[in-house]
């Protein structure tokens, strides 16, 4: 080992305690901060060659800590955890601020018209269907006729929903048309996201020891991961239609006045963990882990973004 930090800071982990509202806050800030789109290529080069050399244990003569968990936070913003190649630009999670209010702002400002609605959500899928694959958990790549098959089925299934409820919005209240663009976006979600991460669900994503040791595939630790995603990009959606949203919801029994405690509750039941015991999981695999892992009782997996 060259240099004088320790090799003991655990990057695999966020910087900040995970438990606590804080630290969660703290480590997506930092995860989807929209200044690492601007980020040169020489600088995301020198932050990937600082992590893979200090999990080497090779530390640069100088190297901080705080310079440490800056080149760990622009790295992960830009490489894929699992294949480790360099994303493109508009799915990582620091273009998600300006790329979602861009789309979303157009998608409500421009709903009135059918051609609107169509372009719209088209593109609001397109964008969706890069940022899905580009997130996707595993390390196996899709064919380009499945990439194919994922955007045309998206798009298609957004579109015709959107029209669908716009249609029925003309017999309901002015204020439900409002909520065309949310109720499209919330199935094409359901949609897309399966769709793009098919491969997952036929052949199963890496679930590994608490050490990072890779045990094998898990079709279970796949479909958990994705429902998990689905369920957080629909309610990443809803804040958008915030003020909708609390109109409708004051005009029914759930509204927020009449039972603030569900707020709390709500926001939590949107907080999905990437992890599972092993009894969960497929019968062949869990047999496998017993024999060559007989002490591991929980796995863990990238379920994506």
């Amino acid at each position: 080992m060259s240099g004088d930090l320790s090799l003991d800071i655990n990057i695999k982990e966020p910087r900040w305690d995970q438990s606590t509202f804080m630290g969660r806050a703290q480590h997506f800030f930092f995860v989807t901060d929209p200044r690492n789109i601007l980020k040169s290529s020489k600088t995301l080069e020198d932050a990937r060659v600082t992590v893979e050399n200090y999990r080497l244990g090779v530390v640069r003569p100088g190297l901080t800590e705080d310079e440490l968990w800056r080149a760990k936070y622009i790295y992960d913003s830009a490489f894929h955890p699992d294949t480790g190649e360099k994303m493109v630009v508009v799915g990582r999670m620091s273009a998600q601020v300006p790329m979602n209010m861009t789309i979303t702002g157009c998608m409500l400002t421009f709903y009135r018209t059918t051609p609107a609605v169509v372009f719209w959500q088209w593109v609001n899928q397109s964008f969706n269907a890069v940022v899905n694959y580009t997130n996707r958990s595993g390390d196996a790549a899709l064919t380009t006729n499945q990439l194919a098959a994922a955007y045309v089925s998206a798009t298609t299934g957004a579109v015709v929903t959107a029209l669908g409820l716009k249609s029925l919005a003309k017999r309901l209240p002015a204020v439900m048309s409002r909520f065309v663009p949310f109720f499209a976006v919330a199935a094409a979600n359901c949609i897309n996201i399966p769709f793009m991460r098919q491969r997952e669900l036929k052949y199963g994503i890496p679930v590994t020891d608490e050490n990072g040791n890779r045990l094998g595939e898990s079709v279970t630790a796949a479909k958990s991961g994705i429902i998990q995603v689905v369920v957080s990009r629909i309610g990443m959606a809803v804040p958008a239609m915030g003020k909708h949203c609390s109109h409708f919801l004051s005009l029914t029994v759930f509204s927020p006045q009449r039972f603030p405690v569900l707020n709390a509750p709500v926001q939590v039941g949107l907080v999905g963990l990437c992890s599972m015991t092993v009894s969960s999981l497929e019968p062949d695999l869990q047999e496998r882990i017993r024999q060559n892992s007989p002490h591991t009782t929980t796995v863990f997996f990238n379920k994506g973004l």
